[in-house]
């Protein structure tokens, strides 16, 4: 255990032991007077050493696509494949690389040329799909990345390693890290939340774990918190019935004069942790019903995000309710959109996929800006991996389906400090493999720490014996040349 834990333990040892209910009193005083769950004006929690430097973010809203985007039928234009339908992809190009089970038993691997239609936009003339008809219009606002790659070819292992910074479970996720690192701007919130939304591309999708926003070997505190789109918000938020608020601070005083004795007794971190997670639980039964509701959202805001915004669950409303988030000072926000995994009939789901996030994600960033909030707040929106311009099965040509590619893909960023207007990076005429300003999953999570004010070199924490690191042992950098 560091010397900051220790005194950090310490310390809430002593609060607690010079307090009759701890922080049951004040959490129940808040309940009491009705107050809203508005930011406060400081920091709570986090690293006493942090930020490292200046940040340029304050806050992230990471919209992630589980299944991996087509890159080239969205953000990457190779119009030179028209030429190549139904050719067989070179061996000077595959080199030998590896391919998943599902193709590579194929005879051959022919080339399955995007259908859709590419035209320049904005003033950096960034070439962008019709599938993308809102997002073409933000192309002066974010950073387009199509230099991205990993060494996972599996979906499990490659969206473990992006959010958490191994293919291997049992790390800290990103936002568990920034929560531990950085605290949150509202004690009635948690510093990370993440919704799962719904999605009309192919149904059948990869399984999402909670170890994508788990804590891993950081306290459990630091875990996101999934807001879902039924029942309650947060489970087991609701008191049982017959049980109200005053019944309830009692039993949570039971049990934290119970913990804190148990903390003083054998010092496990875990324990304070717990007395945190109860507090945070009962201060939640008030902002979370504040936050979800929407119903003092303006018109011409619900106009910004798209027909399904009030429609409990869908990605549109998911980007409202992260910027809503956002306002109130959670630290990290992360959406997790599924389907996009078209291993065939790419030309029937892909849209749909697209119409699920294209508005909505063009609509935070309006909204973000037109509340001043967009300079001080990182958007990111990717996936785990590509996909390959080869196809997998039966091809024609308004039909193909398309394996999994890790060795290139495309993602942007946009706000925090990030230059709007700028595609970074470059493929093959195949979108097969990078050709200039390659950017390894590390580099963007060491990117995002750098908005946020946080070395990845010097943020660390112990445990087996190793200062683990999100973005591990291996070299990462900054991308400088997308940042302001």
């Amino acid at each position: 255990m560091s010397e900051s834990q220790i005194i950090d333990n310490l310390t809430r040892r002593a609060f607690f032991s010079r307090t009759s209910v701890g922080l049951g009193a004040a959490a129940l005083a808040t309940l009491q007077a009705g107050e809203s769950s508005a930011a406060t004006s400081q920091r709570v929690g986090g690293r006493a050493d942090l930020p490292h430097h200046e940040p340029k973010a304050n806050r992230a809203i990471y919209l992630f696509m589980s299944g991996a985007p087509s890159q080239m039928d969205m953000w990457d234009h190779k119009p030179t494949m028209a030429d190549w339908f139904d050719k067989d992809l070179p061996d000077s190009i595959r080199q030998g690389q590896r391919l998943t089970t599902m193709t590579s038993g194929q005879s051959r691997f022919p080339i399955a040329p995007s259908i859709y239609k590419f035209s320049p936009h904005g003033r950096s003339g960034t070439m962008v799909s019709e599938l993308l008809p809102h997002m073409a219009g933000k192309v002066d606002e974010i950073a387009l990345v199509r230099s991205m790659y990993t060494e996972a070819i599996n979906h499990d292992p490659a969206i473990t390693y992006i959010c958490t910074g191994d293919q291997l479970p049992g790390k800290a996720s990103l936002g568990a890290w920034l929560s531990y690192g950085l605290g949150t701007e509202n004690e009635n919130l948690p510093a990370f939340m993440v919704m799962t939304a719904s999605w009309t591309g192919r149904q059948q999708a990869q399984a999402l774990y909670n170890r994508l926003w788990g804590s891993g070997f950081l306290p459990s505190k630091y875990q996101g918190v999934a807001l879902r789109s039924s029942g309650d918000k947060v489970l087991y938020l609701s008191n049982p019935d017959g049980i109200d608020a005053r019944v309830r601070r009692r039993m949570l005083d039971s049990l934290g004069r119970l913990n804190r004795s148990t903390a003083a007794r054998i010092g496990d971190p875990e324990t304070s942790a717990r007395i945190a997670q109860y507090e945070m639980a009962f201060r939640m039964q008030t902002s979370i019903p504040e936050l979800a509701n929407i119903s003092d959202e303006p018109q011409h805001v619900l106009d910004l995000y798209g027909p399904d915004v009030t429609k409990p669950g869908t990605f549109a409303n998911s980007c409202l309710m992260a910027r809503r988030m956002a306002e109130r000072g959670v630290r990290f926000t992360q959406i997790f959109h599924r389907g996009w995994d078209q291993h065939g009939t790419l030309p029937k789901d892909l849209p749909n996929q697209c119409r699920d996030v294209d508005q909505p994600s063009a609509g935070l960033l309006t909204d973000l800006r037109q509340r001043g909030m967009l300079d001080d707040t990182l958007v990111i929106w990717g996936g785990e991996f590509g996909r390959t311009i080869y196809c997998q099965g039966e091809l024609s040509k308004t039909n193909y389906g398309r394996d999994h590619h890790p060795k290139c893909f495309s993602i942007w960023m946009a706000g925090g400090g990030v230059r709007g207007g700028v595609v970074h990076g470059e493929t093959d005429d195949f979108s097969y493999n990078i050709v200039k300003d390659p950017v390894h999953i590390r580099d963007l999570n060491a990117t995002i720490l750098h908005q946020l004010g946080i070395d990845h070199e010097r943020f660390t924490y112990p445990f087996m014996g190793l200062d683990q690191r999100l973005t591990g042992v291996e070299e990462a950098r900054v991308v400088n040349e997308i940042l302001v």
